[in-house]
């Protein structure tokens, strides 16, 4: 038998991907990423196929398409019939172990209405052996009591500023310190969790709820970046004028809540001035770097204890931020922001390609492929995606995409109500997206297009969708949308067929 190898798979919660300093985000103080980065091969565009969280973590452990999984929003249930990573690995021998969360609400025909994961936003996907849940946040809070901490009658409210408030983006210091924040409690329970395999092969799935709002750090991470230093925010002259490209568009500047972002947070996202959005990205920075520092120990006992060489690494995310970019905040819409995400792959095997950036458009679909192949196992049909481990080892695939693929759902939840405000049946609050190098098309079911040339207007002002010079092109990409639906539909058991001769396989 081949020695067992180990996987650790870090999963972080809104990081936007150009954010590493190995893409050109020098302002950043990440050096534990910053030499993963350097011993392995970042993509630097990597897509998410879908936002939230829960859809977007149904893809990155189903390797499906939103349209295939149809776990289209958070609280929306994810079918029983597809496998996942965590089932796949099952079958390979593995245990896989979960720090974190996957925001996975189960299917209603394999439990009762009451069950409890049906009163909560979502809860972990089945097949994952949970070490650390975060989902309702009572396993942390019980931590933080259990260390002597006074919890606040509202819990959460050790996330707003020591002293008095600041109502929204603050430099001051959250109540709750560094030793006890949820980043540092992720990393105690992952750590344990190593500790205890004793040389035995591992799968972890190592979540951290950071850089998610609420957007405030604890010291010293509040005060280690200046706002001035900070990426100017791309957006349109008002909130009114960003609001005239679409009616999706016009219906979160207008009702986005600050409190959704901030403990105390007061008036819409789209009220924030320039001063308030480079402050909110400096904590924002502030949260990723306490991220850093609490991964270099992890990194650090693998190499104490000789697994580092054993190793997959996988840093990556469910998706991005709007951080006040066309006056919006959060992961909504069809802005790339809310889709471009991290994703660093080290293969301790492949040494000629370390610290190599690839340009090629990859997407969270072929992270499961990514880590069965590495163990030698199977990926099942139903995955969307295909392996990086060809850019690792320095073959990338001639035939390998030329384009992304993402797709939103803006249906009613019990938090947002854009379905109503639209006047758009349920099943057609939806838009998918195309994009390449030059161009992104982005189709709605009950909306009008809207069509992008990318090299004029890498910001996304101006729509050319109603721009007759721009028709053909428009058609073109709306037949490649069309196509790519068409060849990548829900296809688990199409390679199945009897004959005269029995049950035949076809993998392709």
């Amino acid at each position: 038998m081949p020695p067992r190898k180990n996987v650790l798979l870090i999963v972080t919660d809104q990081w936007r991907g150009p954010m590493l300093p190995r893409l050109g985000a020098d302002y950043l103080k990440l050096p534990n990423i910053d030499r993963l980065s350097a011993e392995g091969v970042t993509f630097a565009n990597h897509f998410t196929q879908c936002v939230p969280c829960g859809p977007a973590r149904a893809s990155l452990l189903t390797g499906q398409y939103l349209m295939n999984h149809r776990a289209v929003q958070n609280t929306i249930p994810l079918s029983s019939r597809f496998t996942n990573l965590a089932r796949e690995l099952r079958k390979g021998g593995y245990d896989p172990a979960l720090v974190g969360y996957t925001t996975t609400t189960p299917d209603p025909g394999t439990t009762a209405p009451n069950d409890p994961r049906f009163f909560v936003l979502g809860d972990i996907m089945e097949g994952f052996h949970a070490v650390g849940a975060f989902e309702n946040r009572d396993a942390y809070f019980g931590w933080v009591a259990s260390q002597g901490f006074e919890l606040p009658k509202v819990r959460e409210d050790i996330w707003i500023p020591q002293g008095e408030s600041a109502g929204g983006a603050t430099a001051q210091a959250a109540v709750i310190p560094k030793e006890l924040s949820d980043t540092a409690w992720f990393t105690e329970r992952g750590l344990d969790y190593l500790r205890g395999r004793n040389g035995k092969p591992w799968f972890l799935h190592l979540g951290y709820y950071r850089p998610h709002p609420p957007f405030i750090a604890p010291e010293p991470y509040n005060s280690m970046y200046r706002p001035e230093d900070m990426p100017k925010p791309v957006r349109a002259s008002s909130p009114a004028e960003e609001a005239k490209q679409n009616e999706l568009l016009r219906y979160y500047v207008e009702n986005i809540k600050q409190a959704s972002f901030f403990q105390d947070g007061k008036g819409l996202g789209a009220q924030m001035t320039e001063a308030e959005v480079a402050q909110m990205r400096a904590t924002y920075c502030g949260l990723m770097s306490e991220i850093d520092d609490q991964l270099g120990r992890v990194f650090d006992f693998l190499k104490e204890t000789g697994q580092w060489d054993d190793t997959l690494i996988v840093f990556t995310c469910d998706h991005g931020e709007q951080m006040g970019d066309h006056h919006l905040l959060g992961k909504i819409g069809y802005f790339d922001e809310s889709y471009r995400i991290p994703m660093i792959v080290r293969d301790p095997s492949a040494k000629a390609t370390r610290g190599s950036v690839v340009s090629q458009f990859t997407e969270t679909i072929d992270t499961m492929p990514t880590i069965l192949e590495w163990l030698g196992l199977p990926v099942p049909r139903q995955c969307d995606g295909a392996s990086l481990l060809p850019f690792a080892s320095g073959s990338p695939p001639a035939d390998w995409r030329t384009e992304v693929h993402y797709e939103y759902d803006f249906r009613d939840l019990f938090y947002s109500q854009p379905e109503s405000k639209l006047g758009v049946p349920m099943d057609k609050c939806a838009l998918a997206v195309v994009q390449d190098e030059n161009f992104k098309y982005v189709h709605f079911a009950a909306l009008p297009p809207l069509f992008f040339d990318l090299k004029k207007d890498p910001g996304q002002f101006v729509n050319c969708a109603t721009d007759p010079a721009y028709a053909a092109r428009t058609g073109e990409y709306a037949a490649k949308m069309l196509s790519w639906r068409l060849g990548f539909a829900e296809r688990s058991l199409t390679g199945y067929r009897a004959t005269p001769q029995g049950l035949e396989v076809r993998a392709a």
